[in-house]
């Protein structure tokens, strides 16, 4: 098994592409802050058992993978690697059966102007920063101002504040005439 490495705009996170699927397409993605929360992914966990590691996302097909302030990608890395690669070739699941996807689609109550959002975000934004070892996430849209989740990679990153406003904001704005505003979810820092 052979897993490529990418970096990030993110330098505490590197997203880990192992080659085949991590998560089925359609149970979205899961972002774990803590090994507390982790408890229904076997992947998840082992990886918060190695020393430094405060993060972990994972996506269709690949796991991005935060550090702390003290650990040092030099050393870290190789660690890894090795859990991510012990952990596919053991066969467990990736997930267990009770864990729930992040986001579930509920466009039967969804406003006309929600659900334009969505398919931007969904069609436009989410695949370029999926490329960067995040995802963006839909929490709300009240009074012209969307709200919005950055996990993985995109979470804490010194430029996701830029990606928020220069690049989602601009874009939801430039289709949707309703959008005056994006801004981070109150849970998201």
């Amino acid at each position: 098994m052979f897993i490529q490495t990418e970096q990030t705009p993110n330098p505490a996170t590197l997203k880990f592409i192992p080659g085949q699927p991590v998560m089925p397409a359609v149970r979205g993605t899961l972002e774990f802050r803590g090994s507390e929360s982790a408890g229904a992914s076997p992947l998840a966990k082992r990886l918060f058992d190695v020393p430094g590691v405060t993060g972990v996302f994972l996506a269709s097909d690949f796991v991005s993978v935060t550090k702390g302030e003290d650990a040092d990608w030099s050393l870290l890395k190789t660690h890894v690697l090795a859990e991510i690669m012990q952990h596919f070739t053991s066969g467990m699941p990736v997930i267990n059966d009770e864990i729930q996807p992040a986001e579930v689609a509920s466009t039967e109550q969804d406003s006309d102007v929600v659900i334009q959002i969505k398919d931007i975000l969904d069609t436009r934004i989410r695949p370029a920063v999926a490329a960067d070892g995040g995802d963006v996430v839909f929490d709300s849209f009240r009074d012209g101002v969307v709200y919005l989740r950055m996990q993985g990679a995109c979470a804490g990153c010194p430029s996701s504040s830029y990606t928020l406003k220069s690049g989602i904001e601009n874009m939801l704005r430039h289709y949707i005439p309703e959008v005056i505003a994006v801004e981070p979810a109150a849970d998201y820092y």
